[in-house]
Protein backbone atom coordinates (compact mmCIF):
# COMPACT_ATOMS: atom_id res chain seq x y z
CA UNK A 1 0.00 0.00 0.00
CA UNK A 2 2.44 2.49 0.89
CA UNK A 3 4.39 1.87 -2.97
CA UNK A 4 0.91 3.50 -3.85
CA UNK A 5 2.17 7.00 -2.75
CA UNK A 6 4.96 7.04 -4.22
CA UNK A 7 4.01 6.01 -7.61
CA UNK A 8 1.14 8.63 -7.07
CA UNK A 9 4.31 11.24 -6.80
CA UNK A 10 6.43 10.00 -10.00
CA UNK A 11 2.97 9.49 -12.05
CA UNK A 12 0.45 6.26 -12.08
CA UNK A 13 -0.33 6.73 -15.75
CA UNK A 14 1.37 9.06 -17.67
CA UNK A 15 3.61 9.12 -20.64
CA UNK A 16 5.87 6.26 -19.38
CA UNK A 17 3.34 3.90 -18.69
CA UNK A 18 1.73 3.97 -22.22
CA UNK A 19 5.25 3.67 -23.27
CA UNK A 20 5.61 0.50 -21.29
CA UNK A 21 2.23 -1.04 -22.49
CA UNK A 22 3.33 -0.03 -26.30
CA UNK A 23 6.55 -1.94 -25.09
CA UNK A 24 4.84 -4.96 -23.93
CA UNK A 25 2.47 -5.29 -26.59
CA UNK A 26 4.18 -7.03 -29.59
CA UNK A 27 5.73 -9.84 -27.45
CA UNK A 28 2.80 -10.55 -26.00
CA UNK A 29 0.79 -10.63 -29.68
CA UNK A 30 3.45 -12.59 -31.16
CA UNK A 31 3.90 -15.11 -28.11
CA UNK A 32 0.73 -16.25 -28.87
CA UNK A 33 1.35 -17.13 -32.16
CA UNK A 34 3.76 -19.45 -30.68
CA UNK A 35 1.21 -21.26 -28.28
CA UNK A 36 -1.11 -21.54 -30.94
CA UNK A 37 1.34 -22.02 -33.77
CA UNK A 38 0.59 -26.43 -34.14
CA UNK A 39 -2.42 -25.36 -35.55
CA UNK A 40 -1.10 -24.47 -38.71
CA UNK A 41 2.00 -26.29 -38.73
CA UNK A 42 1.25 -29.91 -37.29
CA UNK A 43 -1.78 -29.65 -39.51
CA UNK A 44 -3.02 -32.60 -41.18
CA UNK A 45 -3.84 -32.24 -44.87
CA UNK A 46 -6.14 -34.46 -47.12
CA UNK A 47 -3.45 -38.28 -47.88
CA UNK A 48 -3.80 -41.42 -49.22
CA UNK A 49 -0.74 -44.16 -49.99
CA UNK A 50 1.73 -43.27 -52.45
CA UNK A 51 1.66 -45.59 -55.43
CA UNK A 52 3.64 -46.12 -58.37
CA UNK A 53 0.96 -46.06 -60.83
CA UNK A 54 -0.20 -42.38 -60.06
CA UNK A 55 3.47 -41.29 -60.57
CA UNK A 56 3.89 -42.75 -64.43
CA UNK A 57 0.19 -41.92 -65.30
CA UNK A 58 0.59 -45.40 -66.73
CA UNK A 59 -1.47 -46.69 -69.67
CA UNK A 60 -3.95 -49.61 -68.21
CA UNK A 61 -2.99 -52.04 -71.29
CA UNK A 62 -6.34 -52.96 -71.49
CA UNK A 63 -7.29 -51.35 -74.93
CA UNK A 64 -8.55 -48.28 -72.44
CA UNK A 65 -6.62 -45.55 -73.36
CA UNK A 66 -4.27 -43.08 -70.78
CA UNK A 67 -6.23 -43.59 -67.49
CA UNK A 68 -6.67 -40.33 -65.54
CA UNK A 69 -5.57 -39.63 -61.85
CA UNK A 70 -8.99 -40.72 -60.59
CA UNK A 71 -9.40 -43.51 -62.00
CA UNK A 72 -5.90 -44.56 -61.22
CA UNK A 73 -6.80 -43.26 -57.53
CA UNK A 74 -9.98 -45.99 -57.90
CA UNK A 75 -7.97 -49.07 -58.87
CA UNK A 76 -5.44 -48.29 -56.67
CA UNK A 77 -7.09 -47.45 -53.19
CA UNK A 78 -9.90 -48.77 -51.44
CA UNK A 79 -12.54 -46.82 -50.13
CA UNK A 80 -13.73 -46.09 -46.56
CA UNK A 81 -17.08 -46.34 -45.04
CA UNK A 82 -18.04 -42.46 -46.44
CA UNK A 83 -16.56 -43.46 -50.23
CA UNK A 84 -13.60 -41.59 -50.08
CA UNK A 85 -10.13 -42.71 -50.52
CA UNK A 86 -8.57 -44.66 -47.56
CA UNK A 87 -5.92 -42.98 -45.88
CA UNK A 88 -4.01 -45.72 -44.85
CA UNK A 89 -4.10 -48.45 -46.84
CA UNK A 90 -3.74 -49.61 -50.75
CA UNK A 91 -4.55 -52.61 -53.29
CA UNK A 92 -1.83 -55.27 -53.04
CA UNK A 93 -2.31 -54.99 -56.86
CA UNK A 94 -3.90 -52.30 -59.00
CA UNK A 95 -7.75 -53.87 -59.23
CA UNK A 96 -8.41 -53.15 -63.06
CA UNK A 97 -11.72 -54.83 -62.43
CA UNK A 98 -13.39 -52.47 -61.38
CA UNK A 99 -12.99 -50.42 -64.17
CA UNK A 100 -16.10 -52.26 -65.40
CA UNK A 101 -18.23 -51.64 -62.47
CA UNK A 102 -20.42 -48.56 -62.05
CA UNK A 103 -22.17 -47.76 -58.60
CA UNK A 104 -20.87 -49.90 -55.81
CA UNK A 105 -19.87 -53.29 -56.19
CA UNK A 106 -19.95 -56.27 -53.91
CA UNK A 107 -16.86 -58.45 -52.20
CA UNK A 108 -14.30 -55.36 -52.78
CA UNK A 109 -13.24 -55.70 -49.07
CA UNK A 110 -12.32 -59.03 -49.81
CA UNK A 111 -9.59 -57.54 -51.87
CA UNK A 112 -6.24 -57.75 -50.94
CA UNK A 113 -4.32 -54.63 -49.07
CA UNK A 114 -1.53 -53.41 -47.17
CA UNK A 115 -0.45 -50.45 -45.20
CA UNK A 116 1.56 -47.36 -47.29
CA UNK A 117 4.42 -49.28 -47.54
CA UNK A 118 6.09 -46.48 -49.69
CA UNK A 119 5.20 -43.43 -47.76
CA UNK A 120 1.92 -41.08 -48.61
CA UNK A 121 0.55 -38.30 -51.22
CA UNK A 122 -0.64 -35.38 -49.38
CA UNK A 123 -3.37 -32.85 -50.27
CA UNK A 124 -1.46 -29.32 -50.93
CA UNK A 125 -4.60 -27.14 -51.65
CA UNK A 126 -4.54 -25.47 -47.83
CA UNK A 127 -0.92 -26.27 -46.91
CA UNK A 128 2.26 -26.86 -48.98
CA UNK A 129 4.24 -28.19 -46.10
CA UNK A 130 3.22 -29.03 -42.37
CA UNK A 131 5.61 -30.96 -39.49
CA UNK A 132 3.26 -34.15 -40.42
CA UNK A 133 4.17 -33.96 -44.31
CA UNK A 134 7.44 -33.95 -43.83
CA UNK A 135 7.74 -36.24 -40.79
CA UNK A 136 4.58 -38.79 -42.33
CA UNK A 137 3.18 -38.43 -38.92
CA UNK A 138 -0.34 -40.20 -40.12
CA UNK A 139 -2.01 -43.44 -39.99
CA UNK A 140 0.11 -45.52 -37.39
CA UNK A 141 1.98 -42.33 -36.37
CA UNK A 142 -0.24 -40.13 -36.58
CA UNK A 143 -0.03 -40.66 -31.87
CA UNK A 144 3.33 -39.24 -32.47
CA UNK A 145 1.76 -35.32 -33.05
CA UNK A 146 0.09 -34.50 -30.03
CA UNK A 147 3.33 -34.99 -28.74
CA UNK A 148 4.50 -31.48 -30.38
CA UNK A 149 1.96 -29.94 -28.91
CA UNK A 150 2.56 -31.67 -25.11
CA UNK A 151 6.36 -30.66 -25.39
CA UNK A 152 5.10 -26.99 -25.59
CA UNK A 153 2.90 -27.35 -22.64
CA UNK A 154 5.25 -28.88 -20.70
CA UNK A 155 7.57 -26.49 -21.35
CA UNK A 156 4.95 -23.80 -20.25
CA UNK A 157 4.41 -26.22 -16.66
CA UNK A 158 8.10 -26.16 -15.74
CA UNK A 159 8.87 -22.26 -17.30
CA UNK A 160 6.00 -21.10 -15.16
CA UNK A 161 7.68 -22.95 -11.88
CA UNK A 162 11.43 -22.01 -12.48
CA UNK A 163 10.66 -18.65 -13.88
CA UNK A 164 8.13 -17.73 -11.75
CA UNK A 165 10.84 -18.19 -8.63
CA UNK A 166 13.74 -16.10 -10.70
CA UNK A 167 11.78 -13.52 -11.76
CA UNK A 168 10.95 -13.17 -7.82
CA UNK A 169 14.30 -13.60 -7.13
CA UNK A 170 16.18 -11.72 -9.74
CA UNK A 171 13.35 -9.45 -11.42
CA UNK A 172 11.08 -8.80 -14.10
CA UNK A 173 13.35 -7.03 -16.25
CA UNK A 174 15.89 -9.47 -16.20
CA UNK A 175 14.27 -12.62 -16.67
CA UNK A 176 12.07 -10.96 -19.59
CA UNK A 177 15.22 -10.49 -21.45
CA UNK A 178 16.47 -13.97 -21.01
CA UNK A 179 13.36 -15.53 -22.50
CA UNK A 180 12.84 -12.86 -25.27
CA UNK A 181 15.90 -14.02 -26.21
CA UNK A 182 15.55 -17.98 -25.96
CA UNK A 183 12.46 -17.51 -27.52
CA UNK A 184 14.35 -16.11 -30.79
CA UNK A 185 16.73 -18.68 -30.59
CA UNK A 186 14.58 -21.95 -29.71
CA UNK A 187 12.15 -20.78 -32.41
CA UNK A 188 14.54 -19.80 -35.15
CA UNK A 189 16.22 -23.28 -34.19
CA UNK A 190 13.20 -25.13 -34.91
CA UNK A 191 12.61 -23.76 -38.34
CA UNK A 192 15.14 -25.68 -39.49
CA UNK A 193 14.91 -28.85 -37.31
CA UNK A 194 16.53 -31.88 -38.96
CA UNK A 195 14.65 -34.49 -37.12
CA UNK A 196 11.19 -34.57 -35.32
CA UNK A 197 12.29 -34.93 -31.59
CA UNK A 198 14.55 -32.21 -32.48
CA UNK A 199 11.97 -29.85 -33.15
CA UNK A 200 10.16 -31.24 -30.11
CA UNK A 201 13.28 -30.43 -27.80
CA UNK A 202 12.88 -26.94 -29.07
CA UNK A 203 9.17 -26.31 -28.94
CA UNK A 204 9.55 -27.68 -25.28
CA UNK A 205 12.37 -25.08 -24.76
CA UNK A 206 10.18 -22.07 -26.36
CA UNK A 207 6.76 -22.99 -23.95
CA UNK A 208 9.24 -23.11 -20.91
CA UNK A 209 10.64 -19.04 -22.32
CA UNK A 210 6.58 -18.32 -23.49
CA UNK A 211 5.09 -18.55 -20.40
CA UNK A 212 7.35 -16.03 -18.44
CA UNK A 213 7.31 -14.00 -21.39
CA UNK A 214 3.08 -13.65 -20.84
CA UNK A 215 3.67 -12.98 -16.90
CA UNK A 216 6.64 -11.21 -16.59
CA UNK A 217 5.16 -8.45 -19.63
CA UNK A 218 1.89 -7.99 -17.50
CA UNK A 219 3.76 -7.50 -14.09
CA UNK A 220 6.33 -4.83 -15.02
CA UNK A 221 3.41 -2.50 -16.56
CA UNK A 222 0.86 -3.84 -13.79
CA UNK A 223 3.50 -2.72 -10.90
CA UNK A 224 3.73 0.62 -12.34
CA UNK A 225 0.22 1.48 -12.81
CA UNK A 226 -1.99 3.27 -9.68
CA UNK A 227 -4.74 1.35 -8.14
CA UNK A 228 -7.82 3.06 -10.12
CA UNK A 229 -6.23 2.13 -13.56
CA UNK A 230 -5.37 -1.24 -13.56
CA UNK A 231 -8.49 -2.91 -14.88
CA UNK A 232 -7.93 -0.72 -17.91
CA UNK A 233 -4.25 -1.43 -18.44
CA UNK A 234 -4.70 -5.22 -17.84
CA UNK A 235 -7.91 -4.86 -20.01
CA UNK A 236 -6.22 -3.92 -22.89
CA UNK A 237 -2.78 -6.19 -22.18
CA UNK A 238 -4.84 -8.88 -22.23
CA UNK A 239 -6.49 -7.84 -25.48
CA UNK A 240 -3.26 -8.35 -27.13
CA UNK A 241 -3.85 -12.01 -27.06
CA UNK A 242 -6.60 -11.62 -29.48
CA UNK A 243 -4.85 -9.42 -31.93
CA UNK A 244 -2.19 -11.87 -31.74
CA UNK A 245 -4.70 -14.85 -32.70
CA UNK A 246 -6.04 -12.52 -35.59
CA UNK A 247 -2.04 -11.88 -36.76
CA UNK A 248 -1.41 -15.70 -37.12
CA UNK A 249 -4.49 -16.53 -39.11
CA UNK A 250 -3.56 -13.91 -41.41
CA UNK A 251 0.07 -15.30 -41.41
CA UNK A 252 -0.90 -18.58 -41.63
CA UNK A 253 -2.69 -17.32 -44.88
CA UNK A 254 0.40 -16.00 -46.16
CA UNK A 255 3.08 -18.82 -45.60
CA UNK A 256 1.66 -22.17 -46.32
CA UNK A 257 5.21 -23.60 -45.33
CA UNK A 258 6.01 -24.80 -41.68
CA UNK A 259 9.26 -23.76 -41.91
CA UNK A 260 8.89 -20.41 -42.98
CA UNK A 261 5.46 -19.49 -40.89
CA UNK A 262 7.68 -20.97 -37.62
CA UNK A 263 10.81 -18.49 -38.62
CA UNK A 264 8.52 -15.34 -38.77
CA UNK A 265 6.69 -15.65 -35.86
CA UNK A 266 10.43 -16.17 -34.38
CA UNK A 267 12.45 -13.74 -35.85
CA UNK A 268 11.25 -10.74 -34.52
CA UNK A 269 11.77 -11.79 -30.99
CA UNK A 270 15.31 -10.66 -31.76
CA UNK A 271 13.92 -7.50 -31.82
CA UNK A 272 12.28 -7.73 -29.21
CA UNK A 273 15.10 -8.64 -27.31
CA UNK A 274 16.48 -5.29 -28.11
CA UNK A 275 13.99 -3.02 -27.43
CA UNK A 276 13.88 -4.30 -23.75
CA UNK A 277 16.64 -1.51 -22.70
CA UNK A 278 13.59 0.60 -22.93
CA UNK A 279 12.24 -1.00 -20.03
CA UNK A 280 12.35 0.20 -16.50
CA UNK A 281 12.12 -2.50 -13.37
CA UNK A 282 9.39 -2.73 -11.35
CA UNK A 283 10.73 -0.42 -8.29
CA UNK A 284 7.76 -1.80 -6.24
CA UNK A 285 9.85 -5.65 -6.82
CA UNK A 286 12.90 -3.51 -6.06
CA UNK A 287 11.87 -1.83 -2.99
CA UNK A 288 10.03 -5.29 -1.26
CA UNK A 289 13.13 -7.18 -1.99
CA UNK A 290 15.86 -4.45 0.16
CA UNK A 291 16.89 -2.77 -2.68
CA UNK A 292 15.84 0.93 -2.33
CA UNK A 293 18.76 2.32 -3.73
CA UNK A 294 18.14 0.76 -7.00
CA UNK A 295 14.14 1.44 -6.76
CA UNK A 296 14.93 5.13 -6.09
CA UNK A 297 16.83 5.96 -8.98
CA UNK A 298 13.69 3.85 -11.25
CA UNK A 299 11.16 6.19 -9.30
CA UNK A 300 13.28 9.27 -10.27
CA UNK A 301 13.65 7.61 -14.03
CA UNK A 302 9.97 7.48 -14.09
CA UNK A 303 9.21 10.83 -12.76
CA UNK A 304 11.74 12.37 -15.28
CA UNK A 305 9.69 10.27 -18.19
CA UNK A 306 6.58 11.76 -16.95
CA UNK A 307 7.81 15.00 -17.12
CA UNK A 308 7.19 15.80 -13.05
CA UNK A 309 10.38 17.61 -12.24
CA UNK A 310 9.57 18.96 -8.83
CA UNK A 311 9.14 15.22 -7.92
CA UNK A 312 12.30 13.90 -9.57
CA UNK A 313 14.19 16.37 -6.89
CA UNK A 314 12.07 15.83 -3.72
CA UNK A 315 12.24 11.67 -3.98
CA UNK A 316 15.18 10.77 -1.85
CA UNK A 317 16.03 7.86 0.34
CA UNK A 318 15.15 9.54 4.32
CA UNK A 319 11.49 9.84 2.35
CA UNK A 320 11.56 6.30 0.84
CA UNK A 321 12.89 4.36 3.97
CA UNK A 322 9.99 6.16 5.75
CA UNK A 323 7.19 5.60 3.42
CA UNK A 324 8.24 2.11 3.20
CA UNK A 325 9.33 1.62 6.55
CA UNK A 326 7.29 -2.12 7.45
CA UNK A 327 7.82 -3.54 3.82
CA UNK A 328 11.71 -2.46 3.98
CA UNK A 329 11.43 -4.92 7.36
CA UNK A 330 9.65 -7.51 5.28
CA UNK A 331 11.88 -7.67 3.09
CA UNK A 332 15.00 -8.95 5.10
CA UNK A 333 13.57 -12.21 4.83
CA UNK A 334 13.79 -14.24 1.95
CA UNK A 335 10.31 -16.50 0.38
CA UNK A 336 9.63 -19.47 -1.43
CA UNK A 337 6.99 -21.09 -3.14
CA UNK A 338 5.62 -22.59 0.20
CA UNK A 339 4.92 -19.27 1.50
CA UNK A 340 2.16 -18.70 -0.71
CA UNK A 341 0.21 -21.88 2.20
CA UNK A 342 2.05 -20.94 5.13
CA UNK A 343 -0.76 -18.10 6.51
CA UNK A 344 -4.82 -19.01 6.03
CA UNK A 345 -5.76 -16.07 4.12
CA UNK A 346 -3.12 -16.56 1.73
CA UNK A 347 -3.59 -19.76 1.57
CA UNK A 348 -7.27 -19.31 0.93
CA UNK A 349 -6.91 -16.97 -1.85
CA UNK A 350 -4.31 -19.09 -3.41
CA UNK A 351 -6.65 -22.02 -3.36
CA UNK A 352 -9.52 -20.49 -4.67
CA UNK A 353 -7.72 -18.63 -7.75
CA UNK A 354 -6.19 -22.53 -8.65
CA UNK A 355 -9.84 -23.48 -8.87
CA UNK A 356 -11.10 -20.88 -10.71
CA UNK A 357 -8.43 -20.52 -13.53
CA UNK A 358 -8.84 -24.52 -13.82
CA UNK A 359 -12.56 -24.18 -14.19
CA UNK A 360 -11.93 -21.03 -16.30
CA UNK A 361 -9.44 -22.82 -18.79
CA UNK A 362 -11.03 -26.22 -19.09
CA UNK A 363 -13.95 -24.56 -20.87
CA UNK A 364 -12.25 -22.87 -23.13
CA UNK A 365 -10.39 -25.49 -24.89
CA UNK A 366 -13.64 -27.51 -24.95
CA UNK A 367 -15.33 -24.69 -26.50
CA UNK A 368 -11.86 -24.17 -29.08
CA UNK A 369 -12.51 -28.02 -29.89
CA UNK A 370 -15.90 -27.45 -31.21
CA UNK A 371 -15.17 -24.63 -33.29
CA UNK A 372 -15.47 -26.91 -36.53
CA UNK A 373 -18.97 -25.14 -36.76
CA UNK A 374 -17.94 -21.98 -38.05
CA UNK A 375 -16.42 -23.53 -40.86
CA UNK A 376 -13.81 -25.81 -42.78
CA UNK A 377 -11.27 -22.69 -43.72
CA UNK A 378 -9.33 -22.79 -40.30
CA UNK A 379 -7.48 -19.29 -41.43
CA UNK A 380 -11.20 -17.65 -41.02
CA UNK A 381 -11.64 -19.76 -38.42
CA UNK A 382 -8.48 -18.54 -36.35
CA UNK A 383 -9.12 -14.36 -37.23
CA UNK A 384 -13.15 -14.75 -36.21
CA UNK A 385 -11.63 -16.59 -33.28
CA UNK A 386 -9.68 -13.43 -32.27
CA UNK A 387 -12.18 -10.92 -33.14
CA UNK A 388 -14.47 -12.31 -30.70
CA UNK A 389 -11.61 -12.58 -28.08
CA UNK A 390 -10.65 -9.05 -28.68
CA UNK A 391 -14.19 -7.47 -28.91
CA UNK A 392 -15.10 -9.42 -25.13
CA UNK A 393 -12.19 -8.17 -23.52
CA UNK A 394 -12.57 -4.17 -24.63
CA UNK A 395 -15.73 -4.17 -23.97
CA UNK A 396 -15.17 -5.79 -20.42
CA UNK A 397 -13.19 -2.61 -19.43
CA UNK A 398 -16.62 -0.52 -19.90
CA UNK A 399 -18.56 -3.34 -17.40
CA UNK A 400 -15.18 -3.22 -15.06
CA UNK A 401 -15.93 0.59 -14.95
CA UNK A 402 -19.45 0.07 -13.01
CA UNK A 403 -19.26 -3.15 -11.11
CA UNK A 404 -16.97 -4.65 -8.91
CA UNK A 405 -14.42 -7.53 -9.12
CA UNK A 406 -16.60 -10.04 -7.65
CA UNK A 407 -19.57 -9.55 -9.37
CA UNK A 408 -18.12 -8.73 -12.72
CA UNK A 409 -16.53 -12.36 -12.55
CA UNK A 410 -19.45 -14.01 -11.32
CA UNK A 411 -21.41 -12.52 -14.08
CA UNK A 412 -19.72 -13.40 -16.96
CA UNK A 413 -18.64 -17.18 -15.58
CA UNK A 414 -22.42 -17.71 -15.57
CA UNK A 415 -22.74 -16.75 -18.91
CA UNK A 416 -20.24 -18.82 -20.21
CA UNK A 417 -21.63 -21.81 -18.41
CA UNK A 418 -25.11 -20.73 -19.19
CA UNK A 419 -23.99 -20.27 -23.66
CA UNK A 420 -22.69 -23.74 -23.34
CA UNK A 421 -25.03 -25.84 -21.32
CA UNK A 422 -28.05 -24.01 -23.46
CA UNK A 423 -25.45 -25.22 -26.75
CA UNK A 424 -26.01 -28.40 -25.67
CA UNK A 425 -29.44 -29.08 -25.62
CA UNK A 426 -30.02 -27.18 -28.91
CA UNK A 427 -30.57 -29.69 -32.14
CA UNK A 428 -27.66 -30.13 -34.68
CA UNK A 429 -29.76 -29.41 -37.37
CA UNK A 430 -30.05 -25.72 -36.16
CA UNK A 431 -26.46 -24.62 -37.14
CA UNK A 432 -27.02 -20.92 -36.98
CA UNK A 433 -28.21 -21.06 -33.56
CA UNK A 434 -25.25 -23.74 -31.94
CA UNK A 435 -23.18 -20.75 -34.01
CA UNK A 436 -24.63 -18.18 -32.19
CA UNK A 437 -23.91 -20.07 -28.63
CA UNK A 438 -20.61 -20.58 -29.43
CA UNK A 439 -19.44 -17.06 -30.67
CA UNK A 440 -21.14 -15.89 -27.11
CA UNK A 441 -19.57 -18.58 -25.24
CA UNK A 442 -15.94 -17.76 -26.83
CA UNK A 443 -16.48 -14.08 -25.99
CA UNK A 444 -17.93 -14.52 -22.40
CA UNK A 445 -15.13 -17.27 -21.98
CA UNK A 446 -12.69 -14.00 -22.74
CA UNK A 447 -14.08 -11.47 -20.54
CA UNK A 448 -13.74 -13.94 -17.74
CA UNK A 449 -10.59 -14.53 -18.09
CA UNK A 450 -9.72 -10.87 -18.17
CA UNK A 451 -11.91 -10.20 -15.30
CA UNK A 452 -9.85 -13.15 -13.41
CA UNK A 453 -6.84 -11.66 -14.43
CA UNK A 454 -7.57 -8.07 -12.91
CA UNK A 455 -8.97 -9.98 -9.35
CA UNK A 456 -5.46 -12.37 -9.24
CA UNK A 457 -3.14 -9.24 -9.37
CA UNK A 458 -4.80 -7.34 -6.87
CA UNK A 459 -5.51 -10.58 -4.32
CA UNK A 460 -1.41 -11.42 -4.44
CA UNK A 461 1.32 -9.55 -2.54
CA UNK A 462 4.17 -8.34 -5.05
CA UNK A 463 6.96 -10.45 -3.23
CA UNK A 464 5.09 -14.02 -4.61
CA UNK A 465 3.58 -12.42 -7.38
CA UNK A 466 5.21 -13.98 -10.16
CA UNK A 467 5.59 -17.41 -8.03
CA UNK A 468 1.62 -17.45 -7.85
CA UNK A 469 1.77 -16.46 -11.29
CA UNK A 470 3.75 -19.70 -12.79
CA UNK A 471 1.37 -21.76 -10.17
CA UNK A 472 -1.65 -20.71 -11.96
CA UNK A 473 -0.38 -20.94 -15.68
CA UNK A 474 0.80 -24.92 -14.70
CA UNK A 475 -2.68 -25.29 -12.77
CA UNK A 476 -4.47 -24.04 -16.46
CA UNK A 477 -1.91 -26.53 -18.50
CA UNK A 478 -3.77 -29.12 -16.05
CA UNK A 479 -7.55 -27.93 -17.71
CA UNK A 480 -5.97 -27.40 -20.70
CA UNK A 481 -5.05 -31.05 -21.09
CA UNK A 482 -8.45 -32.55 -19.25
CA UNK A 483 -9.96 -30.98 -22.00
CA UNK A 484 -9.34 -33.14 -24.63
CA UNK A 485 -9.15 -35.98 -22.40
CA UNK A 486 -13.32 -35.20 -21.24
CA UNK A 487 -14.28 -35.92 -24.45
CA UNK A 488 -13.86 -39.51 -24.36
CA UNK A 489 -16.78 -39.52 -22.15
CA UNK A 490 -18.99 -39.08 -25.32
CA UNK A 491 -18.84 -42.69 -25.92
CA UNK A 492 -21.09 -43.24 -22.46
CA UNK A 493 -23.23 -40.36 -22.91
CA UNK A 494 -22.25 -37.47 -26.10
CA UNK A 495 -23.33 -34.57 -24.14
CA UNK A 496 -21.33 -35.58 -20.73
CA UNK A 497 -18.59 -33.46 -21.50
CA UNK A 498 -20.59 -30.54 -22.35
CA UNK A 499 -22.09 -30.64 -18.84
CA UNK A 500 -19.24 -30.53 -17.40
CA UNK A 501 -18.06 -27.75 -19.54
CA UNK A 502 -20.75 -25.90 -18.51
CA UNK A 503 -20.93 -26.65 -14.82
CA UNK A 504 -17.41 -25.89 -13.83
CA UNK A 505 -17.52 -22.03 -14.29
CA UNK A 506 -21.09 -22.16 -12.37
CA UNK A 507 -19.83 -23.76 -9.75
CA UNK A 508 -16.01 -21.34 -10.03
CA UNK A 509 -17.98 -17.99 -10.28
CA UNK A 510 -20.05 -19.16 -6.63
CA UNK A 511 -16.76 -19.43 -5.26
CA UNK A 512 -15.24 -16.27 -6.22
CA UNK A 513 -18.29 -14.63 -3.88
CA UNK A 514 -15.67 -16.43 -1.16
CA UNK A 515 -12.99 -13.85 -2.26
CA UNK A 516 -12.20 -10.41 -0.96
CA UNK A 517 -13.41 -7.38 -2.97
CA UNK A 518 -10.46 -5.38 -4.34
CA UNK A 519 -11.42 -2.31 -6.79
CA UNK A 520 -9.31 0.61 -6.22
CA UNK A 521 -7.56 -0.48 -3.78
CA UNK A 522 -3.81 -0.67 -4.21
CA UNK A 523 -1.79 -3.69 -4.46
CA UNK A 524 -0.75 -5.65 -1.69
CA UNK A 525 3.07 -5.71 -1.02
CA UNK A 526 3.54 -8.44 1.66
CA UNK A 527 1.72 -11.19 2.99
CA UNK A 528 1.48 -8.74 5.98
CA UNK A 529 -0.88 -6.95 3.76
CA UNK A 530 -3.07 -10.11 2.89
CA UNK A 531 -2.90 -11.36 6.22
CA UNK A 532 -3.88 -7.98 8.16
CA UNK A 533 -6.64 -7.05 5.37
CA UNK A 534 -8.91 -5.19 7.40
CA UNK A 535 -5.91 -2.75 8.73
CA UNK A 536 -5.10 -2.98 5.47
CA UNK A 537 -8.81 -1.81 4.21
CA UNK A 538 -8.54 0.96 7.26
CA UNK A 539 -5.40 2.62 6.23
CA UNK A 540 -6.80 2.81 2.77
CA UNK A 541 -10.16 4.52 4.18
CA UNK A 542 -8.16 6.61 6.13
CA UNK A 543 -5.81 7.76 3.81
CA UNK A 544 -8.78 8.85 1.44
CA UNK A 545 -10.54 10.76 3.73
CA UNK A 546 -7.22 12.60 4.92
CA UNK A 547 -7.28 13.51 1.23
CA UNK A 548 -10.60 15.17 1.16
CA UNK A 549 -10.12 16.70 4.11
CA UNK A 550 -7.35 18.24 2.69
CA UNK A 551 -9.06 19.22 -0.25
CA UNK A 552 -11.78 21.20 1.40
Amino acid sequence: MAFEELLNEVGGLGKFQILQMLLAFPPLMMVVCHILLENFTAAIPGHHCWVRILDNDTDSGNDTGTLGPEVLLRISIPLDSNLKPEKCRRYLHPQWQLLHLNGTFPNVTDLDTEPCVDGWVYDQSSFSHTIVTEWDLVCDYQSQKPLVQFAFMAGMLLGGFLYGYLSDRFGRKLILRWCLLQLAISGTCAAFAPNFLVYCFLRFWSGCSAVAILSNNSMIVVEWTRAQSKAMVISVITCATGIGQIILGGLAFVFREWRTLQLVVSVPFFVFFLSTWCLVESARWLIITNKPAKGLKELKKVAHRNGLKNAEATLNMEGLRETMKEELEVAQTNTTLLDLFRTPKLRKRMCLLAFVRFANTMPFYGIFINLQHFGNNIFLFQVIFGVLSTLARSLLFIVMNHMDRRPTQMLFMFLVGISILANTFVPQDMQILRVTLGSLGIGFIAASITSYSVHSFELIPTLLRAKASGLELMVSRFGAALAPLLMTLVVYQPILPWIIYGVSPIIAGLVVFFQPETKNLPLPDTIQDVENHKNFLRKVNEKEAYIKVTKL
